[in-house]
């Protein structure tokens, strides 16, 4: 289960390249300073394969199992983060929403062009007061002839900027409550009635996050996703690939940050020998190598869950807060050991650690997660 087959090892092969091509460290760093999202390499990630790896070869995809997207996430990421996360969000967000619950009309119009690169979904659904608790979401679609009409608030929505579309919950039974009555709605980017405003964060540089008010945006029939009034049933059938997307994309992460401690306690002196030398060193560095093993167990058997179709529900919840706690762990542990060398802004130390505080809370907090886990254990 944890070692990659032959046909793995040659696509991993091919992520070594293609990132050593692409996004060298140095340029990782560069557009984390420039605030440059990988939007450009979009293109090349499609005819790369890395963003139909799960999809049908029937909609534009290479029809591969999770268990090979894992091993692809997790190495992308160790490169580079910021790459790591897009293809998370175009394939967990954009292509496995579009292939779970979209039309037939909306899978021939929208998977090639999702996995060829050439088209980018935003997930709109959090507002200011719905975030950890989503029912409570107050956007409103209402029916205006064979279409819809979109009023309310989004926040938080990463990549928004540069999305085709904005993967829309509203609700559409106006005396509803919670998850019923909700709605999905694929709303172009550029249609009338919408304005974005960026908010400044102090990580993910390269992963722009927007406001956005939506103002009697108009759209048609055609872009309602899944069953009116059961939007959430669709997200939900989803949850399970973007979570475990996520959590190796978070593991490659981990890794990299673990690599580059490993490295520095052996080049760094002190009082005439390497710090890894030390007892202290050695054995937070022993620690954070025991959180990244565990972590990969876990996020592997995931991979392994969904590749064989079984009910993975509560391993995804499992799998997004191992991996997102290892990665502060070994993070907060990695600046401790490097210290001034790691707070040094040149140091992609310090920019692992600034990163890795969002993934505990977004994408559904920890806190929530644990309870799914408790609630699926029967408590």
């Amino acid at each position: 289960m944890l070692e990659p087959d032959e046909n793995q090892r040659l696509i991993l092969d091919t992520v070594d390249r293609f990132m050593a091509r692409h996004m060298p460290s140095e340029e990782a760093g560069r557009r984390d300073e420039a605030h440059t999202p990988p939007y450009d390499l979009l293109p090349h990630l499609g005819e790369a394969g890395f963003l139909g790896l799960p999809v049908p070869e029937a909609h534009g995809g290479l029809g591969l199992d999770w268990t090979t997207m894992a091993l692809v996430q997790e190495r992308l990421a160790w490169h580079a983060y910021a790459v790591g996360s897009i293809v998370n969000r175009v394939v967990g967000f954009g292509a496995m929403s579009v292939l779970s619950y979209g039309s037939e009309a909306q899978k021939a119009r929208l998977l090639p062009r999702i996995t060829s690169g050439r088209c980018l979904i935003a997930l709109a659904l959090t507002e200011p007061q719905a975030g950890s608790d989503a029912g409570a979401i107050r956007t409103r679609a209402e029916r205006s002839g064979d279409g819809w009409v979109l009023t309310g608030g989004k926040t938080w929505i990463s990549d928004a900027g540069g999305a085709d579309y904005l993967l829309t919950a509203a609700r559409t039974d106006p005396d509803s409550r919670g998850s019923r009555g909700v709605s999905m709605f694929l709303v172009p980017r550029d249609a009338p009635g919408i304005a974005m405003t960026q908010i400044p964060k102090v990580g993910n540089n390269c992963m722009p996050s927007w406001e956005i008010g939506l103002d009697g945006v108009q759209v048609g029939a055609e872009a309602l996703m899944g069953e009116e009034g059961k939007g959430f049933s669709g997200l939900m059938s989803t949850l399970h690939y973007s979570r475990a997307s996520m959590a190796a994309t978070v593991l490659g992460c981990a890794q990299a940050a673990l690599d580059l401690t490993i490295a520095h306690a052996k080049e760094r002196k002190q009082f005439g020998r390497p710090i890894g030398s030390f007892q202290t060193i050695r054995h937070r560095i022993a620690d954070m190598q025991m959180r990244v093993d565990a972590t990969r167990l876990v996020v592997r058997h995931l991979a392994w869950m969904i590749a064989e179709g079984r009910d993975s529900s509560r391993f995804a919840s499992q799998a997004k807060v191992q991996a997102t706690e290892c990665l502060q762990f070994v993070t907060d542990h990695g600046m401790q050991i490097l210290a001034s060398a790691g707070y040094a802004r040149e140091s992609a130390m310090q920019r692992y650690w600034r990163d890795a505080r969002l993934y505990s809370f977004g994408e559904g907090s920890n806190e929530i997660q644990r309870d799914l886990i408790a609630r699926q254990l029967g408590l």
